[in-house]
Order: structure tokens, then sequence, then C-alpha cells
């Protein structure tokens, strides 16, 4: 039985999580305001920070728990390009974490259905990974072009899903009725850059977010923190705010929205008569 996946409720609900470096963070703290609340998944998509949240999470970590890895194990900085690199580094340096914290690594494996989304650099195509080295898909997922040496996998190359499609809602159209999704990208209004390290970072963002809507009218709600355009990608040590910052929009959302509200009752209701 899929302890994420609520077996009494009729609906299935799949959960979107978008790209984003640290700020990814948030996503933990949103899929914890969500479990608190007796929302379980039936389905979970993700691309490269989304795609970590989602896998770990699908394995049973609990989201504080999975927080408690990616601070002591120092995940993100394994994933972070070295300063003074004279040529593309190996993401695969990773490889090992990932499977000392998720040994089967499998898709087959987890405990809640994933999507992982990645781009094929040599046929230039978006591709779905639902099977396979779960590892592998997860590192293809964070591949940056140009800083990273793509992923192999039987004989493709591949790279950062974010590049044409950074919040992968479409695998759960059909497949789900009722799509939430928790982007971690929105993009503040400033009258000033102060860094070439943040002018690359917001050029980042506006690329990422110019089809963004397209992707939001799939989903019966969005969940996306206004804060955290203020964070770097690589701001690791930011990353117990971020989360806080996804618990409390979590719960905003869940306020703000009726059918939300609706399924928490239920649940609630549910869990009264079991007691």
């Amino acid at each position: 039985m899929n302890p994420n996946t609520d077996q009494n409720n009729s609906d299935k609900i799949g959960i979107a999580l978008s790209g984003g470096g640290i700020r990814g963070v948030s996503h933990l703290g949103v899929l914890q305001a969500l479990t608190d609340n007796g929302i379980r998944f039936s389905h979970i998509s993700g691309t490269s920070a989304g795609a970590i949240a989602a896998a770990f999470f699908a394995a049973g970590y609990a989201p504080k728990e999975i927080l408690n890895i990616i601070r002591e194990a120092k995940l993100f900085k394994l994933l972070r390009p070295a300063i003074g690199s004279t040529g593309l580094l190996s993401i695969l340096n990773a490889q090992h974490l990932i499977k000392q914290y998720i040994p089967h690594n499998s898709f087959k494996e987890l405990k809640t259905n994933i999507t992982i989304s990645s781009v094929d650099l040599g046929e230039g195509r978006l591709v779905y990974f639902t099977e396979g080295d779960l590892d592998l898909a997860i590192l293809a997922s964070c591949c940056l072009p140009g800083i990273f040496r793509p992923i192999i996998i039987n004989q493709h190359m591949y790279v950062d899903g974010g590049i044409l499609n950074n919040f992968p809602v479409e695998p759960l159209v059909g497949n789900c009725d009722f799509i939430i999704g928790s982007s971690c990208n929105h993009l503040p209004v400033v009258t000033e850059i102060t860094s070439f390290g943040k002018m690359i970072d917001r050029a980042a963002m506006i690329a990422i977010n110019s089809s963004l809507n397209t992707h939001k009218i799939l989903c019966d709600v969005v969940i996306e923190p206004h804060g955290l355009g203020d964070y770097g990608i690589f701001d690791t040590d930011a990353a117990e705010e971020i989360y806080m910052i996804g618990y409390e929009e979590g719960l905003k959302a869940i306020e703000g929205n009726e059918r939300l509200k609706a399924i928490v009752k239920a649940h609630k209701k549910l869990r009264k008569r079991k007691a």
C-alpha cells in the first residue's frame, strides 16, 4: 500500500514541482503543509530541484527529513559549479549520495508515482523519465548545460529539464483529478541589480518564467511564494528560511482554495470515524 496515497479519497491528487536551485527547498515546506493536513498524492512530477524533492519524498522521507539530508550532506553544494573551473564538470559526484539514501535506485520501488523531466540535448526534445535508474534521471534533470557534462543514458545526452519546461505539469494532466503546482521562481519587481551574479540569476528567471502561465492554467491551484526572488539559486545558507516560506505559503493555499479545504475537511472526518 502506498502511504503517500489516500486510498479512501476518490480524488487522485498530483503535484508539479518546478526547478529553481536552493529555492526548490520551498517545495519541501509546501509538501509538509499539505501532508500535515491530510493531503496525499498519487503522482508527483518535477524537474531539477523539484526532481530531487519528488524522488526523496516518494522514497518515503518526510519533507523535514529531506531538508536535513540536503543540509547535512551538502547536496546542493555538490550540484554547484566550481569557481574558476576551466572546463565542464561532472555532476556524477552527487550520484553516491542519492544511492546512499535511496539504495534501491528504482522508480518502481518508490511509494508514489513520479515523473522526472530532462532534455535530450542531441535530439533537442523534452523527455519524461518514469523508469530506469533513478539516480541518473535525477542528475540529468539537474545538469546545467555549459557547466556540467551531460548525463549519458542509453547513448543519449541529457541536461536540465528546465531548459524546455521548468514547471512539468503535463504528466499529471489526465492522470490526476486535482493538480497542485508548486513554483519557486516568482519574479519580483526590482529597481537595481547589485552584482553580476544577480544579473545572471534574474535573466535566467525571466527566461524560465516566459512560459510559466501556459503551465499554470493546467493547475487547479498554484502555490508560488513571492519572497523567494530575493534568494539566489545557490544560497544554501538560507535553506531553513526558504523551507518555512514554502510551509507558510502551503497553509495559505489551503485556506484560500475551497477545493483544498474540502479535501482537508473530508480527511479530518475520515480520521475521526476511524478513531
